[in-house]
């Protein structure tokens, strides 16, 4: 596998320094990435330069993945307009190992093969360094003149610029200049890649690798990604999507992608997938038959989600999606977790009823129409009973005054109501 021709036909590359395509065809090659550790799980904005190195590794090189323990304390001032909070080591070495489990998913960190990925985290070597050390061994190869002609600090302290921009930030690009050095020392690394944003950072390693050792190294970088609109991708109303189900749920996970556009949906299931030319090129055009049918949502949503989380996350999340679209059965209901049954039902209109009073025995009537405002009335409820337009837990309801009790409740304590085809009320026992 050619690893740039991959990337070019997945919309992959943005900038790619001279050379770097004929030294990967011609010998196996340590290429890394920077994770900034501010926090304990990575996010579907890092999907990117997860899946250059995955596509690295395929390729038969060795993925690197830099855990910025020590740049984290700084802060990247990269396509940033204010100064960040910074971290304290044992949030950083926290966050490094819940990125680390992360990446094990994608990775194979632990085999015999020959190109095993590596992980590191640049404190350990940065911590060794003092400060006239630095500005010694590291400071004195780069000009300020080169620092400066850096979009990323002309923007800061340009005109617009409200606060202008810390020395802190300033020596960014020298720390992790001095990361890709000391990997090109310590591991033969000589390819850094990230984000198309990164580019004259991941350069200055390149530059102080030249001027310092005399050596080679290159540069790749990928575009940073946005939804077909313009918008900024990986975001929603709660903030960002991540990888971690404890902060975003396979099942919101799964939604995510099943929403996303047809134009996102085509551009997407390339770079996020390891699905290959041959598949992909008739999906699309089936796709674009049929697009109702939302076929490219639905293989992307399934890839990123067992890749993500597991096959049977994968399962129960289109399970539970079902049953808002009349598909759903009790079964599936009853086996659900109260969590994703939250999700499913968020929004929901919801009244509260004394778990006494269900549990000792009520007629649905009265439990719709008097303990709680499903119904106006129940001369209302007993129309749309007898009309065949009324469940309780997807089971059609054929008697108005049939006893509803504990052993309807799913988890313990909710009862779902269900009008026509998309109107869904819930009753909590209290």
């Amino acid at each position: 596998m050619n690893f740039v021709e991959e990337l070019r036909w997945r919309g992959m590359i943005h900038d790619i320094m001279p050379g770097t395509e004929e030294l990967l065809g011609r010998e196996t090659t340590a290429g890394y990435i920077g994770f900034d550790p501010t926090s304990d799980s990575l996010h579907i904005g890092h999907m990117v330069q997860v899946m250059l190195l995955v596509h690295f590794q395929r390729a038969g090189h060795v993925p690197v993945a830099l855990i910025g323990g020590a740049t984290g304390m700084i802060g990247d001032p990269s396509g940033r307009s204010e100064e960040r909070n910074l971290l304290d080591e044992k949030t950083l070495r926290f966050n490094q190992e819940g990125i680390k489990k992360q990446l094990s998913r994608f990775l194979d960190f632990d085999s015999d093969r020959k190109n095993k990925a590596i992980l590191v985290n640049n404190y350990d070597w940065m911590k060794e360094y003092s400060y006239l050390g630095f500005i010694r061994d590291i400071g004195k190869h780069i000009t300020v003149n080169y620092m400066m002609a850096k979009d990323s600090v002309k923007k800061r302290l340009g005109s617009d610029a409200k606060e202008g921009m810390s020395y802190t930030e300033f020596s960014y690009q020298l720390v992790q200049g001095t990361d890709f050095l000391h990997l090109y020392e310590t591991i033969g690394c000589r390819l850094q890649m990230g984000g198309s944003d990164q580019w004259g950072n991941i350069v200055t390693g390149t530059e102080l690798i030249r001027r310092k050792k005399g050596g080679e190294a290159f540069a790749l970088t990928c575009p940073l990604i946005t939804k077909a609109d313009g918008s900024k991708f990986g975001k929603t109303e709660s903030g960002n999507v991540w990888l971690d189900p404890q902060k975003t749920s396979p099942y919101h996970f799964y939604q995510f992608w099943l929403n996303v556009s047809d134009e996102d949906a085509a551009r997407y299931i390339k770079i996020f997938t390891l699905l290959g030319r041959e598949e992909i090129v008739p999906l699309t055009e089936e796709h674009n038959k049929t697009p109702h049918e939302r076929i490219l949502q639905k293989r992307l949503a399934e890839e990123l989600t067992v890749m993500v989380h597991s096959r049977e996350d994968y399962e129960a999340a289109v399970e539970a999606s079902q049953i808002l679209f009349g598909k759903g059965t009790t079964e599936s209901l009853m086996k659900m977790s109260e969590a994703v049954f939250l999700e499913v039902f968020d929004g929901v209109p919801s009244f509260d009823v004394k778990k006494e009073t269900i549990a000792g025995g009520v007629a649905f009537s009265s439990l719709c129409a008097e303990l709680s405002k499903v119904f106006p009335s129940k001369g209302d409820l007993r129309r749309l009973v007898e009309g065949g337009g009324v469940s309780l837990n997807k089971i059609r309801v054929e008697d108005p005054e049939m006893k509803v009790s504990a052993g309807n409740l799913l988890n313990g304590k909710y009862l779902l109501v269900q009008k026509g085809k998309k109107n869904y009320f819930l009753i909590r026992a209290v």
